[in-house]
């Protein structure tokens, strides 16, 4: 089923966060760097495209333009077959895609299940636990840190893959510690 602003949301039904905050992040990337290069890889990937495990999965080299910082991603959730959308990566992740490049046709030769757990193990090594805890957690994170660092709707919405700008503004639906450095930056200014 599509994402929609109906289906979309930041917490479950417990009122538990499904994202994660900047600390569960750095401790997220942290414990990356101390798996093997492509479990590294696609845990940064995730981390900074928020993409789907699955559009991850589908990347080969083809899709890696290192030298502007651009990776390729086909989305899977629209209809239309052919639909891409080109995101800007951190120089880290590209030189982590080009190393994997030269191994794989694709960078992550393994199945969604495989990859599901190898994530749940560095957010558990983490200690990164409750229901953001997982790909789709970072997915949610990716765009609340881009919410939070004044990243245009517009951009986001296409950096996400969202057909409608208001499956998009979920995350600008902000409560808690995020709402807050939202608020420092209007009392700063």
């Amino acid at each position: 089923m599509p994402e929609t602003s109906a289906t979309m949301r930041l917490h479950d039904e417990a009122g538990r966060r499904l994202y994660l905050t900047p600390a569960e992040r750095r401790r997220f990337l942290a414990v990356a760097k101390t798996r093997s290069e492509p479990i590294c890889a696609l845990c940064y990937c995730l981390a900074y495209t928020g993409c789907r495990i699955s559009e991850a999965l589908a990347l080969s080299p083809d899709h890696l333009d290192a030298e502007d910082g651009v990776l390729l991603i086909r989305s899977l959730k629209k209809r239309r077959a052919g639909h891409i959308r080109e995101l800007p990566i951190p120089p880290e992740l590209a030189a982590m895609l080009t190393s994997l490049s030269q191994q794989n046709r694709r960078f992550w030769p393994i199945g969604r299940a495989t990859a599901w757990r190898r994530i749940k193990e560095v957010m558990g090594e983490a200690d990164v636990v409750g229901p953001q805890a997982t790909s789709k957690g970072l997915r949610h994170t990716f765009a609340v840190h881009a919410v939070l660092q004044q990243v245009p709707p517009g951009i986001l919405q296409k950096w996400m893959g969202h057909a409608d700008l208001s499956t998009t503004a979920i995350y600008t639906q902000l409560c808690g510690a995020e709402e807050r450095t939202v608020a420092q930056r209007m009392w700063s200014g």
